[in-house]
């Protein structure tokens, strides 16, 4: 990335890879990026890799700011992991359709509807959602999971 930007329109411009590196090594942070991200976001992230194998890389460092360039979900996820980090997310709007698709009230009501159920969620959902699930899954863990449960 070597994009200059003047946001203020007069003055001098800023080089943004050196700014985001600056600010990284300033707050002690780890850059994530998920692999959908753009190829200038991954050339100055420390890791690019699925969401959660993210979180587990940035839990196991020693830096104090987790900047996750993905989705929400996915930040959530790097906070359970590290709940002594910070976590920031450079896109607050940034969502993910599978998320979007389980509102957390309404698996909220569904779980109170049927309380003597087995809840398999599938990671890629709110930490509100995955707070009301018994068993959480990724899509490599899911089989494996599932084949456990008892057949009643």
């Amino acid at each position: 990335m070597d994009a200059r930007l003047n946001p203020l329109g007069s003055g001098p411009a800023i080089d943004l890879k050196a700014e985001i590196l600056r600010l990284k090594q300033e707050r002690n942070a780890v850059i994530l990026a998920h692999y959908y991200q753009a190829p200038e976001i991954q050339d100055i992230a420390d890791f690019v890799g699925d969401s959660l194998d993210l979180s587990k890389k940035a839990a196991a460092t020693d830096a104090d700011v987790i900047a996750f360039c993905g989705v929400k979900f996915m930040a959530e996820v790097a906070k359970i992991l590290s709940p002594q980090k910070t976590v920031v997310l450079p896109d607050l709007k940034a969502g993910c359709s599978l998320e979007d698709s389980c509102p957390p009230d309404d698996f909220a009501r569904f779980r109170r509807a049927h309380p003597d159920h087995i809840s398999l969620t599938y990671i890629n959902c709110s930490a509100a959602v995955k707070a009301e699930s018994d068993i959480i899954v990724t899509s490599s863990s899911a089989e494996k999971i599932i084949n456990q449960l008892p057949a009643d």
